[in-house]
């Protein structure tokens, strides 16, 4: 993933938001809209592009653009990092490929220890009962 090349294919929109903020709100566009277009970036890999689609499937139109928003201050600025922010932590997180689990055995102790809370819980169900004469 080539970030600077991702950076330029970025488009920024500035929109009215919502909630308080009285007249304020009324009248700036402080709330920024990124979209980046999966299909025609040149800054990712084919392979790169087959896996956040898989992965970003529900969060992508049927264009293939990604569409964040963020309206959390008031300040267009900040609001423009924080997009930017999630927008890298959201990719990275997509690409980054898990370790697959290795399957272990689980130790003596442990299984004596299950048996062990096993046999109590029994004895304790067994007590309840009422007794035989």
């Amino acid at each position: 993933m080539d970030q600077n090349q991702i950076l330029t294919e970025i488009q920024y929109k500035a929109i009215r938001s919502g909630g308080p903020g009285g007249q304020h709100a009324n009248k700036v566009s402080s709330k920024i809209e990124l979209t980046f277009n999966l299909n025609a970036s040149a800054g990712l890999t084919d392979k790169e592009k087959k896996r956040i689609l898989l992965k970003l499937k529900s969060r992508l139109t049927n264009d293939g653009l990604l569409i964040l928003q963020c309206d959390e201050t008031r300040s267009q600025h900040k609001n423009k990092e924080l997009v930017l922010k999630r927008f890298f932590k959201l990719m990275n997180s997509t690409l980054t490929i898990p370790k697959p689990r290795k399957k272990s055995k689980p130790t003596r102790s442990s299984i004596e220890k299950r048996l062990k809370s096993k046999k109590i819980a029994s004895l304790k169900k067994e007590q309840r009962s009422k007794p035989t004469y």
